[in-house]
């Protein structure tokens, strides 16, 4: 009995000695030999201090302490032990917080990432000619490359868009040589046996590091340095099986391309292109677009400049061709052709820097409507500055091609402000690529994931990136967008291999309505319900109409990109995604609808801005996507208080109102006959607002009643 009261009492701090307690966790936490010695069993500064400051909530708040820290603890208290007997009893914590403590020697065997070259032992296993052709664009290193790929015997072409595989596709088979395509959501055999051809056409991700060729071609090589895709064209250089590989892209991409070959034993001979037709820096801006000439291209890097600068041309009675990165690759395609045929009435066209790669237009003028574009840096931090040498140069080397009718380029800017700016940055050499990039494989997520089975699959791209070795010629590619998608589909049941591959899938996480078909797509697989075409159908409430207005567009090209979804999802998951000729055909069908829309742009962004419906600022910033009916039911309830909140006089009744008014029809988006119909329109409203505050009294939240919108769905 005494035993036990003697035991109780030890295993109870008394009160006063919390505050000494605290010192010495203090102590403890600032000593140095304790975090370098913490720092050999694995705990860097950031888990040393999350480790710590658990550890510290244990010993404070825990009722009751094991009897052997609680001695340690009270021998310091007395002088008897020292601060640092403390360190097996916080490691002991630790690895019950980290697991990866237990296994980290594992873990960094397992994300080892010096020796690239080793991860590919067919391709070290003949001796590759290595060929760069270099120069700017239009210079024809690409032509020489694809006319060696041509002669071959077999031969693989990787390119950075499916366009662009699409083109080599189509002009390989054209020449009389059999060739096929694989993208990440088709493949198109041309045999009628329906045996592999002897070249292959894809998009840089999807090509094949075990089937041998005598030539391959890898398009665009300074894309090895992208934060995000750089993996894949480091996998290709490294890895493709071809007796020759031809590399085209910019001269900056030289030397970390001869230093990555010579840790495997390979030459780079280096070919020089200089342009085919001469480009100059004009010495004036456009400054207006009353200004514009046949051929000209405004290039903007927001949705909103591009619907602004489409409606101001339409206004001057002109027409335009529109092009940016959402639109489906028929609609590119298509306002493509509309821009370059010389008998359509459209001359001018208004697009993003996605005419940078991938299409052949007939532009004698580059106009830069602004230098600043959002990006993403290594980090995966979003940063907003002036465009790079690098796209300066490929967005200006679209104007005065040697294939179109403009033998001369021009390049200047829309604000004159802007144009030394353009010269400086044009004028500046191109950094030399200091890094290419890599990404971890399922097989290495795997293995950690045997080593820390309780650990989430985001948090498993977390532990390996943090252990993953490389040396200064690699870096490991953002995750973020994998990371996204991991955390959006945790709670699915799913195998780490299936979930990985969900999470593979290019989705653009910012529009709202493809995240949320990832996640049904991903729990309807789970169930093992097959996701037919029928369910398809339902799920996108096909048939859909005709775009009335901008977002109806935003919303087509959600549901296109969900259509790609399932087709890149198709290719792995045959048996669950088991209609993809269908959906092909119904994705054709939309694309049709998509380029009406396009075509007939301007006369959307009118009924948009008539109607409050465009939101441009959030449009240009990523909010391009099919909203749920909850979105659309708050931002209905959204515009209806701003509409209360406005005094209850007509806007014609205020001088500063009617000036606006005035301007809105000398600009053209206002007609006077519109005018009065808002006009009329407005009084109506605000007499059935008062008529509810009537009958129901002040709105209370959540119960305020809604009003059908006219024109407003």
């Amino acid at each position: 009995m005494m035993m036990w009261s003697l035991l109780k009492q030890m295993l109870n701090f008394d009160v006063s000695l919390l505050d000494e307690v605290k010192k010495i966790l203090d102590k403890f936490y600032k000593r140095k030999e304790i975090q370098k010695l913490g720092a050999d069993y694995g705990l860097d500064a950031r888990l040393f201090h999350q480790a710590f400051i658990s550890f510290r909530n244990y010993i404070m708040q825990s009722h009751s302490l094991d009897v052997d820290i609680h001695i340690v603890l009270n021998d310091i208290c007395f002088s008897a032990a020292h601060v640092d007997d403390l360190f097996p009893f916080f490691l002991r914590h630790a690895k019950q917080i980290f697991p990866v403590l237990e296994c980290k020697d594992d873990l960094r065997k397992i994300s080892d990432l010096r020796i690239p070259p080793n991860w590919y032992p067919e391709a070290r296993a003949i001796q590759r000619k290595i060929i760069f052709h270099s120069g700017p664009t239009n210079s024809g290193k690409t032509y020489h490359a694809i006319q060696k790929y041509l002669s071959a015997k077999s031969g693989v072409y990787c390119g950075p868009l499916k366009l662009l595989a699409h083109e080599i596709f189509e002009k390989s088979n054209a020449a009389g040589v059999p060739c096929d395509l694989v993208t990440g959501e088709e493949r198109v055999t041309v045999e009628p046996d329906g045996k592999q051809a002897g070249h292959v056409a894809c998009t840089v991700e999807m090509c094949s590091v075990t089937t041998p060729y005598e030539v391959a071609v890898i398009d665009e090589i300074q894309m090895i340095r992208d934060p995000a895709r750089g993996w894949a064209w480091t996998r290709a250089l490294l890895g493709l099986c071809a007796e020759e590989v031809h590399l085209c892209g910019e001269s900056a991409a030289i030397d970390l391309v001869t230093e990555l070959m010579y840790t495997t034993g390979e030459e780079v001979e280096v070919r020089s292109y200089e342009r085919l037709t001469p480009i100059s820096v004009l010495d004036h801006a456009l400054e207006s677009l009353d200004n514009l000439r046949p051929g000209d291209c405004i290039v903007c890097f927001s949705k909103n400049d591009i619907y602004s600068v489409s409606r101001q041309i339409e206004i001057r009675g002109l027409e335009s061709a529109v092009i940016y990165g959402s639109l489906p690759p028929g609609t590119k395609l298509a306002q493509a052709k509309k821009f370059n045929d010389p008998d359509d009435p459209c001359k001018i066209l208004v697009a993003t820097d996605a005419i940078g790669m991938g299409l052949n237009l007939s532009i004698r003028r580059i106009i830069f409507y602004s230098l600043i574009k959002p990006s993403i840096n290594e980090k995966g931090e979003r940063e907003i500055e002036p465009i790079t040498t690098s796209q300066a140069l490929q967005i200006a080397g679209r104007a005065g091609r040697y294939s179109t009718q403009f033998k001369e380029g021009e390049v200047t800017t829309m604000n004159r402000e802007d144009l030394g700016l353009l010269k400086e940055i044009l004028n500046r050499p191109v950094d030399p690529i200091r890094a290419a990039g890599l990404h971890p494989t399922a097989e290495q997520i795997e293995m950690f994931a045997y080593h820390l089975p309780d650990t989430t699959l985001s948090n498993l791209i977390d532990i390996f990136v943090d252990f993953s070795q490389v040396d200064g010629q690699y870096f490991v590619c953002n995750m973020d967008d994998f990371k996204f998608s991991a955390e959006l589909i945790q709670h699915i049941p799913l195998s780490l291999r299936v979930r990985y591959v969900f999470c593979t899938a290019p989705i653009n996480k910012k529009q709202p309505f493809v995240c949320s078909s990832l996640l049904q797509f991903a729990r309807q697989y789970s169930r093992n319900e097959p996701l037919t075409f029928a369910w398809l159908r339902r799920y996108i409430k096909w048939p859909l109409l005709p775009p009335k207005n901008i977002k109806d567009l935003v919303d087509l090209e959600a549901v296109h990109d969900v259509l790609d979804l399932y087709l890149w999802l198709s290719y792995r998951f045959m048996d669950m995604f088991p209609d993809a000729s269908l959906v092909r055909h119904l994705q054709k069908e939309l694309d049709g609808i998509i380029q009406d829309g396009v075509h007939n742009i301007t006369k959307l962004i009118k009924i948009s801005e008539t109607h409050k419906l465009l939101n441009l600022q959030s449009l240009s910033t990523g909010s391009q996507s099919r909203l749920s009916e909850t979105l659309k039911s708050q931002a209905r309830r959204i515009r209806s208080t701003k509409r209360e909140s406005k005094a209850a006089e007509p806007p014609s009744c205020s001088a500063g109102e009617r000036s606006l008014a005035s301007r809105l029809v000398q600009q053209g988006l206002l007609t006077p006959d519109m005018l009065k119909q808002l006009e009329q329109e407005w009084l109506t409203q605000q007499t059935e607002q008062g008529k509810e505050r009537t009958d129901s009294g002040t709105y209370s939240k959540g119960t305020r009643r809604r009003k059908k919108e006219p024109d407003s769905e």
